[in-house]
C-alpha cells in the first residue's frame, strides 16, 4: 500500500478484514455500514472474473471492498468530481490501479464509457429519499446528490442496472425496508428475479433499517431466498459478535478464489 497524500479535511478510513482504507472528507461525504454490508453481501459469479461496475461509487467505498473478492476489472461510477478524485486516489492508494478504474461521469451516461449487456455484476448504495414536497432536504450539494433522488429515481436506476447487466448477470442494492415494494415493482418491470433478501437490524428489539438484496436480470421462477437477520448492535451498543467478524475477522476473499 502506497502512502497517502490527504488534503485540507480529508481522512483515512478503512476496513481491517479487507485490508482496504478509503480517502473520505466527512464535510463532502462518508461511507457507512451499509455500504460495507452491500459489500460483504455480494457473491460473485465465476470468481469475479467479469466487470462489475459499482453506481454512485461516492469515495468509492463500495467497489474498493468488494475488489479484493474478484478476479476482475471493478469500475466506480460517481457524478461529483471531488468524489470521484478522491476514490481515484484511494484506488491508487490500494494499489489496486491494474484492476479499478474510476469514472467521472453521470450513471445515465456510463455507456459511452462501458458496453451494455457487457456487466456481470452491478452494484448500488442509491439515495434513499425521493424528492417530493413532504422530504427535507440537505441544503449541502454533495449530501443532497448522495441522500436524494436528484440525479437519479429508483426506477432510473433499475433502468440502468439492466441496460449493463448480461443475462442473468446480478444486480446487488442497499436500501430502506419502508421502499421495499417500491424497489420490487421497479425490478419486476425490467424482469428482474430477486434470488436473495436480507434485512439489517440496528439492535434485535428495533424494525429493520436496511436491506440487502440479490437480484438476476432475466431470471427464473426459483424464488427468493430469505436470510437470516443481520443485527448490528448489542443493548449495550457493542457491535454484536456477527458484525465483529465481518469487520475485523477473516478476509472476504471466496474460498474458491484460486
Amino acid at each position: 500500500m502506497t502512502t497517502a497524500k490527504l488534503r485540507p479535511g480529508e481522512r483515512l478510513d478503512g476496513l481491517p478484514a479487507q485490508n482496504i482504507q478509503i480517502i473520505q472528507n466527512p464535510d463532502m461525504f462518508a461511507y457507512s455500514l451499509d455500504a460495507i454490508l452491500l459489500a460483504y453481501f455480494a457473491q460473485p459469479k465465476k470468481k469475479g472474473r467479469g466487470l462489475s461496475v459499482d453506481l454512485g461509487a461516492g469515495t468509492g467505498a463500495i467497489g474498493l471492498f468488494y475488489a479484493p473478492k474478484v478476479l476482475g476489472p471493478v469500475k466506480l461510477v460517481e457524478i461529483q468530481p471531488e468524489l470521484a478524485d478522491m476514490a481515484a486516489r484511494s484506488v491508487a492508494l490500494n494499489d489496486l490501479s491494474d484492476r479499478v478504474s474510476v469514472l467521472n461521469t453521470d450513471m445515465k451516461q456510463v455507456f459511452d464509457e462501458v458496453k451494455p449487456g457487457s456487466v456481470d455484476t452491478v452494484l448500488a448504495n442509491p439515495p434513499y429519499f425521493s424528492t417530493n414536497e413532504k422530504t427535507k432536504q440537505n441544503v449541502d450539494r454533495h449530501y443532497q446528490l448522495a441522500r436524494h433522488e436528484v440525479a437519479i429515481d429508483l426506477p432510473g436506476l433499475v433502468q440502468v442496472a439492466n441496460k449493463l447487466l448480461k443475462n442473468h448477470g446480478k444486480f446487488y442494492l442497499v436500501h430502506r425496508p419502508e421502499r421495499l415494494t417500491e424497489i420490487m415493482a421497479a425490478l419486476a418491470t425490467k424482469n428482474f428475479a430477486i434470488s436473495r433478501l436480507q434485512f439489517i437490524y440496528g439492535k434485535a428489539d428495533r424494525p429493520a433499517n436496511m436491506v440487502l438484496l440479490e437480484a438476476i436480470k432475466d431470471g427464473g421462477s426459483g424464488g427468493t431466498r430469505v436470510l437470516p437477520p443481520l443485527v448490528a448492535y448489542t443493548n449495550q451498543n457493542d457491535y454484536t459478535p456477527q458484525l465483529r467478524e465481518i469487520l475485523y475477522g477473516s478476509a472476504w476473499t471466496l474460498p474458491d478464489k484460486r
